[in-house]
């Protein structure tokens, strides 16, 4: 699972002009869900969301969260962030597909809600054709991926 976590002044979502969702000041975070990723991925990528230090404490730069400063967090899927270019096309078939990805999207959702404040995460309409307007703040820009699991070896004496 991978995301890319902006911090910003404020952010919305938008889809055929109508608005969908709008944060203040806090972390707007792109959403990528790879074809083999499950709920440890999920747990991984909220735990470090939520913990990530981008603000400034008393002069102090990288001290707060944006769970410690009760900042919103505008949430948006983009399966476009597992890619590979074939020539100069971009193809996605690493990302997961439709309904199983809406399902592990929602439950990322969920996630953060159950561990922060259910009113401070928002998030985009999945599946559509969203404009994401960010005034990002900084700049300051973090990519994240949930670990690797490591297959445990088969047959392998010991």
């Amino acid at each position: 699972m991978r995301a890319v976590i902006q911090r910003v002044r404020a952010a919305k979502v938008t889809v055929l002009d109508e608005l969908v969702s709008s944060i203040g000041p806090g972390l707007c975070v792109l959403v990528g869900i790879k074809a083999d990723d499950t709920v440890t991925d999920v747990e991984y990528l909220v735990r470090k969301i939520l913990a990530l230090r981008l603000f400034e404490d008393e002069g102090k730069r990288w001290q707060k969260s944006a769970k410690d400063l009760q900042l919103e967090i505008l949430c948006i899927s983009q399966f476009t962030l597992y890619h590979r270019l074939k020539g100069n096309k971009p193809d996605f078939s690493a990302a997961m597909k439709g309904d199983d990805a809406q399902k592990l999207y929602t439950h990322f959702l969920d996630r953060l809600k159950q561990s922060y404040d259910t009113c401070k995460i928002k998030d985009g309409k999945f599946g559509a054709n969203m404009q994401v307007h960010i005034e990002n703040d900084g700049p300051v820009t973090i990519n994240l991926e949930s670990p690797d699991r490591k297959q445990p070896d088969e047959g392998v004496d010991k």
